[in-house]
């Protein structure tokens, strides 16, 4: 007997959120799908600071101070701790309408604007907030079905709205918005302190060794030797940091100047409260530091997408069982009527119909041997076995 039995299958959110973006580890990483640069960011890091460590380290410690790989392993962990919950944290994605409530938005935003006549190009969607006694505009989002927050923008990369949105960084493999930008910043911030303070050691480095020999003639050593190599590997160091130096540093000056402002790369850019029409920034407390504590210290807010939420789906699963029989169960005949069934399934009552006979049509009840099937009462619909 074959009995169609629903089994429920846990399918988790994130598998179902629409958008550009990757997961792993069951939901808790987060990132964009471009991560070939990321992939490169890791390298010169962990590239860089590995040459530091395994060659520079252990000759200044010896001859400056032990403290030197000490401070030097600090600031490459912190760095590489903030740029992976940078990379791998949800950075404040805003979910799409329903379609319930996509209608409804539509509804609204017809009985509002009217029927615009064939020809006219309809009226842009556009909500007024007001923000401490400023007007600011909430502009419809035709993808995600939304009127975004404020400060919020859809990325063109991660195809979704992110809340207080300031860039996609392909450096960092996702976007940075609201939930992860002070990570970001304090990446930034680490990474220019972990190059500028391997760049002044290296520098540090070949000074104390050309004190010996002279630089000239360090170069000039036979190549392949030891000594030989490990200096080229520093000034390939040195070359690194120096280039890396004046991008990371100056990344740094700008975020700095911009959380000052309590202001965000996509508005700095669009000259939201800096273009002709010299709008105030109406989110600036007007102090630097009441600013920088915003931005920087105040509270998180939690991710809105559940990735990890369950959503039940039922699938239909055919599985074969009989019921156990008796040594003396004989097999039924090989034909049966159009309302029984075969002996040998579990005792179920099926609810068949039966056509409507007299009591002169009805033929009487004779007794029924072991292994035959019952005969249909008149005043019964049910089929036993």
């Amino acid at each position: 007997m074959s009995v169609m039995v629903a089994r429920k299958k846990v399918v988790r959110k994130w598998e179902k959120l629409p958008g550009r973006n990757t997961f792993c580890c069951d939901g808790r990483i987060m990132m964009a799908r471009q991560k070939g640069i990321f992939y490169l960011t890791l390298f010169l890091i962990l590239g860089t600071c590995a040459l530091f460590f395994a060659f520079e380290c252990r000759y200044l410690a010896v001859q400056l101070s032990p403290a030197i790989p000490v401070f030097a392993a600090v600031l490459f962990l912190f760095a590489m701790a903030t740029l992976l919950r940078t990379s791998f944290s949800d950075p404040g994605v805003i979910p799409r309408a329903l379609p319930d409530e996509a209608a409804f938005i539509e509804m609204e935003i017809e009985a509002t604007n009217g029927t615009v006549p064939q020809g006219q190009r309809p009226p842009p969607r556009i909500k007024n907030f007001q923000i401490n006694n400023q007007i600011v505009k909430l502009k419809y989002c035709y993808t995600c079905k939304i009127f975004r927050p404020p400060r919020a923008s859809h990325c063109s990369i991660c195809d979704n709205c992110v809340e207080r949105f300031d860039h996609h960084c392909p450096w960092v493999g996702n976007c940075v918005g609201k939930r992860n930008y002070r990570y970001f910043y304090l990446f930034i911030l680490s990474l220019s302190l972990l190059t500028i303070y391997i760049f002044t050691f290296n520098i540090v480095y070949v000074a104390l060794k050309s004190l010996k020999i002279g630089f000239l003639n360090t170069l000039k050593e036979t190549p392949g030797t030891y000594p030989s190599s490990l200096t080229v590997l520093t000034v390939l160091e040195v070359l690194i940091c120096f280039f890396t130096l004046w991008s990371v540093v100056g990344l740094t000056g700008f975020h700095t100047f911009l959380v000052a402002l309590n202001q965000t790369t996509n508005e700095d850019i669009k000259g939201s409260w800096t273009g002709k029409n010299r709008v105030q920034n109406p989110y600036s407390h007007g102090n630097i530091v009441k600013n920088c504590c915003e931005v920087l210290c105040g509270p998180l807010p939690p991710s809105v997408l559940d990735r990890r939420g369950i959503l039940q789906q039922e699938e239909s699963t055919a599985q074969e069982g009989s019921c156990p029989r008796g040594p003396s169960t004989q097999e039924p005949p090989a034909t049966h009527g159009p309302g029984q069934a075969q002996e040998g399934h579990s005792v179920l009552s099926l609810q068949v119909p039966v056509p409507s006979m007299s009591d002169t049509e009805m033929p009487e009840e004779k007794q029924r041997t072991p292994g035959e099937l019952p005969v249909p009462s008149p005043d019964a619909g049910r089929v036993e076995h």
